[in-house]
């Protein structure tokens, strides 16, 4: 039996786009090209501009203009060549590919490699040949494309989100498997429509298809074809469910019409970042293997080297201003400048964490009164942890300092001495830590951070699960790569001061 989709029930739906609008295949071909002119528009600037400052600069050092004039045409080729070889490697490494654009590190990361591809190849020829004049596309056409390509493909990631959270510019999905697997699918989803997914409807087992899907349902496991044509879907993601054989899921990708139509098989698994995955056919079987998470090794190295670098040059640029901070402190009300608050590091060692002050003195003491006297909402903060948006107990001076989160400036000096990282879980009180359920202790791993996937996505707007769950995938996906991402985005997230009170 073929269970209609209505229109009407689609535009209802929190996920579903117009039918009307665009299928994978167009906007991802639309956008590739916006993509692919930005990138050759950067290229030329970057490589033609590097020749022409590089070719001043080799004129002024030999003191023969006319020689060097004389090599113009030659430098030109050269450039236009290297031109076409970085647009072909960011063509063939896969950096426009749909399935990357708009969300993950994976975009920049091949950008990167195109781009040290290039002139590694360049590098070689510059060897072989013994070409005095391209050295200076190692000093300035690097570093300035691949910068500028960086802050473009942002550029575009900005606007393809701002798109897709309208609906546009995203895959059209109906999701096939049991109730409560899509449900879960449909919640992840929803968390990033960024990810450009959005969900028409679903298909059930015939049996369960009255179920709560948190979708429309548009059809069984036996009408999957009638409900991707009547939905005006372009990919099947299939979740898990008993029903969904092998063979029936290799029956599904056979029918489903090539470079038009997509399959998508999502696994029973959630919170594992990119890196610990990896694929694997082995007689006919799609492997996942899931790398175990260590926390030794040269990437714990890595990660403390660059804390103490950046964390040391950081203080030295911001002197000025954690003095400004402290006088103004100082003159704001009576009271020390610096807040030590015991906080529960790595392993469950305790350690005072630093701020700048921005409650009255004896605000614990207060806080205990107003606990006494009813005196602030039971609900206030997000179960475990306490928040209070409108507490009484900040100074004038405080309020300023939270808005922006200057408060959280000291915490690197816990960064130079080894309590704290730049970037990890949130430092937890050691009466948050009472409440804790056993597999939230997994935070203990690693090293708390000044800053985190807790700090850039709501801060104190999450709920207490929400900010346990980013927490325990920061501690068991964490990168050098994604760290640096992280700190990027928390510069957004101050700016925007959403969740900061």
């Amino acid at each position: 039996m073929t269970v209609a989709i209505r229109t009407n029930d689609l535009a209802q739906s929190a996920f579903a786009p117009a039918l009307e609008r665009t299928t994978t295949a167009s906007w991802a071909q639309r956008f590739a090209t916006r993509l692919a002119l930005s990138d050759l528009f950067v290229v030329l600037i970057a490589v033609f501009g590097s020749q022409l400052v590089w070719v001043h600069v080799h004129s002024f050092m030999s003191g023969d203009p006319a020689s060097t004039n004389a090599a113009q045409p030659f430098a030109s080729v050269y450039s236009l060549a290297v031109s076409l070889a970085w647009l072909l490697l960011l063509t063939v490494s896969g950096s426009r590919d749909r399935r990357i654009v708009g969300v993950g590190a994976m975009e920049y990361r091949r950008v990167a490699q195109a781009s040290f591809a290039t002139f590694g190849g360049l590098a070689i020829v510059v060897y072989l040949f013994d070409l005095q004049l391209a050295r200076g596309y190692f000093l300035i056409a690097l570093p300035v494309g691949l910068l500028a390509l960086t802050l473009v493909r942002w550029s575009w990631r900005t606007w393809l989100r701002a798109k897709r959270r309208e609906g546009d510019y995203s895959t059209r999905a109906l999701l096939v498997g049991s109730p409560e697997s899509v449900r879960h699918t449909v919640n992840e989803l929803a968390r990033m429509p960024e990810a450009g997914y959005a969900v028409l409807g679903a298909c059930l087992p015939l049996e369960r298809r009255h179920d709560d899907a948190g979708v429309p349902v548009v059809g069984s496991f036996e009408t999957v074809f009638e409900a991707l044509r009547s939905s005006g879907a372009d990919t099947v993601i299939v979740t898990s469910s008993d029903e969904l054989s092998a063979e029936r899921i290799r029956r599904l990708s056979w029918q489903l019409e090539p470079g038009r139509q997509h399959l998508i098989v999502a696994p029973s698994l959630t919170d594992i970042g990119g890196p610990r995955i990896h694929t694997r056919p082995v007689a006919g079987l799609p492997l996942i293997h899931v790398e175990t998470p260590r926390y030794e090794g040269p990437k714990l190295y890595l990660k403390r080297a660059f804390d103490v670098v950046a964390t040391s040059l950081g203080l030295v640029l911001l002197s000025p201003v954690l003095a400004l901070i402290a006088l103004a402190i100082k003159l704001d009300s009576a009271g020390p400048v610096l807040f030590a608050q015991p906080r529960i590091g790595r392993n469950g060692r305790e350690f005072k964490m630093l701020k700048f002050r921005t409650m009255v003195p004896d605000a614990e003491a207060v806080l205990e009164r107003m606990r006494q006297n009813g005196e602030f909402d039971k609900d206030d903060g997000n179960g475990v942890l306490f928040k209070m948006r409108d507490d009484p107990r900040v100074t004038r001076i405080g309020k300023f300092l939270r808005r922006f989160s200057i408060d959280e400036l000291p915490q690197l000096i816990n960064v130079l001495t080894g309590d704290m990282s730049l970037v990890g879980p949130r430092p937890p009180l050691a009466r948050e830590v009472a409440e804790y359920d056993g597999h939230v202790h997994r935070r203990f791993l690693v090293k708390p951070g000044v800053t985190g996937l807790w700090q850039v996505s709501g801060r104190s707007n999450l709920s207490w699960e929400e900010s346990v769950r980013l927490d325990l995938y920061y501690v068991e996906n964490w990168t050098l790569t994604g760290d640096l991402m992280l700190l990027w985005r928390t510069a957004r997230a101050v700016l925007a001061r959403d969740g900061a009170y």
